[in-house]
């Protein structure tokens, strides 16, 4: 009986009716809970004597005694800071009752025993139920919620449905929660504002050159290729944490890749319309611009996979464009890669790809909840309570407001990348893809190349990025940072946030790495510094965009940052 069942759940289940394909995971789950009765059984058994330690705790402190919890939030959850989740018992029963039983759901569908794509999405929707059902999501089991109601006599709930009509009207019937108050940001007025001047464009990117604030620069021009799921602002947020202006005052002249936020128009530009378009037209100007044939690049994220592949072209043809390269957060070799891959089996891409056909691309809308959801307690549910229990207005924050300014995804474009990265992992095979008629081959990259990843990073995780150290064949420089995909890149050294880990050996397993690595406080921008600088020539006058055989176009951060 059931492989009759796994024969219907695998070939009939219609993937239009249901697109997470959350039928056949269900199916596989039960199947592997009744295969494993003794397990299940276990699991069961351990929350029983949990719930009856919990129990003993309640009737201890009523009594008046001290007990220690049972069980006590992970470091970080924010959820529960209100003391009445542990001076008043009642609350305190409520919260650990509901991680003792978060805990119970979260082990069971690790004990399903799937294959690893599966089991990652399961695990991951499974803490996304969980998350929903948490205590401090509702008002009545909210002290915080029920505190405020009653101090306003229910002002507070009233503000929030107004809130709640709000954002429902922005989003034109579909929930667009806000997470932050964008009156108070304006881009190129007090956000994305380092001088600079937009020298060239096409239709897909316009090129920024930032003014020099040293005399004298590098002789090297460094430019950075950012991620197009999102604006390259994150890298000039304020002036007191904007890595691009930072930079500048270390006497690099500094150019930015500024993607256009694509519409239908653009549905049929390719990856590697992205490869020559963004990369070898950014390069030709470059060269115009300042008379330099050779550059240092940054690439971030996706930028910098496309990045990786153009290296990869320019070492096939023997074309020395690019001295060396870092990547911040950039993976190659997508088989351990992050939490988007829960997205990214054969059924989800085939009906993204139906989504995507009726107006050529993926909706920013879509984009950004995708990545909500991967950490859904502070970017959902936080502004949730925030909003619609306790009424208020949400915060002014610079990174919020960037990450509500997403964009959307080329339909060819997108596909591709999902499909050949995420799915098959083609890029780290060698001759796995082909652009412009020349297979890629990341073994022929022989430049200096620098690795920034991020402890805490759910996108790029550190030991994913740390798989290209045994791809690329020059030499490799490897370092971990501390926080997260945002905050472990944007960490200057006026915040002082942080740490990172630096090892000159690359071992064979980033575990062995990082337990032999050398660890230090604060921001990693002045050890990469030291990097980039001994690869970036002697010192020049200083370069007045605009004065080289690219006139300016318009003021930094150009139109098409602006483009919602």
């Amino acid at each position: 009986m059931l492989r009759i069942a796994d024969y219907l759940v695998d070939k009939v289940s219609p993937s239009r009716l249901d697109p997470f394909g959350l039928g056949q995971l269900s199916w596989k789950y039960w199947r592997g809970l009744m295969r494993n009765p003794g397990n299940l059984l276990a699991q069961n058994m351990t929350l029983a004597a949990e719930q009856a330690s919990l129990l003993t705790y309640a009737m201890k402190r009523a009594l008046g005694t001290e007990a220690e919890a049972v069980v006590t939030p992970p470091k970080g959850d924010r959820r529960f800071t209100d003391p009445a989740w542990s001076e008043q018992l009642p609350f305190d029963l409520i919260k650990q009752s509901y991680l003792l039983t978060s805990r119970y759901m979260l082990s069971l569908a690790g004990a399903a025993n799937l294959d690893r794509r599966q089991q990652r999405k399961l695990d991951f929707l499974t803490r996304q139920l969980v998350d929903a059902l948490s205590p401090s999501n509702f008002v009545a089991s909210n002290p915080e919620v029920l505190r405020t109601t009653l101090e306003s006599k229910g002002a507070n709930l009233v503000r929030g449905m107004q809130n709640l009509v709000r954002d429902l009207a922005a989003g034109k019937g579909r929930l667009r929660i806000s997470m932050v108050d964008e009156s108070k940001f304006e881009i190129g007025r007090n956000i994305a504002t380092t001088p600079g001047k937009v020298v060239f464009e096409n239709d897909l990117m316009q090129l920024i050159q930032y003014s020099p604030s040293t005399e004298k620069v590098y002789q090297t021009p460094l430019v950075i290729f950012p991620p197009w799921i999102n604006k390259f602002y994150i890298l000039d947020l304020a002036p007191h944490n904007s890595f691009i202006r930072w930079a500048v005052s270390r006497g690099y002249t500094v150019f930015i890749v500024s993607w256009v936020n694509p519409d239908t128009t653009l549905a049929h530009k390719t990856f590697e319309d992205y490869l020559n378009q963004g990369i070898f037209e950014a390069l030709d100007a470059i060269e115009a611009a300042t008379g330099e044939r050779e550059v240092n690049a940054i690439g971030y994220c996706i930028g910098g996979t496309l990045l990786a592949c153009a290296l990869s072209q320019m070492a096939q043809t023997g074309v020395r464009r690019i001295r060396s390269t870092t990547f911040f957060t950039t993976q190659v070799d997508f088989s351990e890669a992050g939490d988007l891959t829960v997205f990214t089996d054969e059924h989800q891409i085939k009906s993204l790809e139906r989504t995507m056909r009726k107006r050529g691309y993926l909706d920013a809308s879509e984009m950004a909840t995708t990545f909500n959801m991967l950490r859904a307690n502070d970017l959902i549910w936080t502004f949730v309570v925030n909003n619609y229990l306790l009424g208020r207005a949400p915060a002014a924050f610079d990174l919020l407001y960037w990450n509500n300014d997403s964009t959307r995804m080329p339909l060819a474009m997108h596909s591709y990348y999902l499909r050949e990265m995420y799915l098959d992992n083609r890029l780290a095979e060698p001759g796995g893809i082909t652009l412009n008629g020349i297979p890629v081959d990341l073994g022929k990259v022989r430049i200096p190349i620098f690795l920034q990843s991020s402890k805490e990073d759910h996108i790029a995780p550190y030991p994913s990025v740390y798989k290209a150290t045994r791809l690329y064949s020059g030499p490799v420089t490897f370092m971990l940072a501390g926080s997260g995909h945002i905050a472990g890149v944007i960490n200057s050294p006026q915040a002082n946030k942080y740490y990172y880990y630096t090892n000159q050996t690359l071992a064979a397993d980033v575990e062995d790495w990082i337990e032999s690595a050398e660890y230090h406080e604060g921001s990693w921008w002045p050890y990469w510094h030291q990097w980039l600088y001994r690869r970036s020539g002697r010192k020049v006058p200083a370069r007045t965009p605009g004065e080289g055989k690219l006139p300016a176009i318009e003021d930094a951060p150009g139109r098409y940052v602006t483009m919602k």
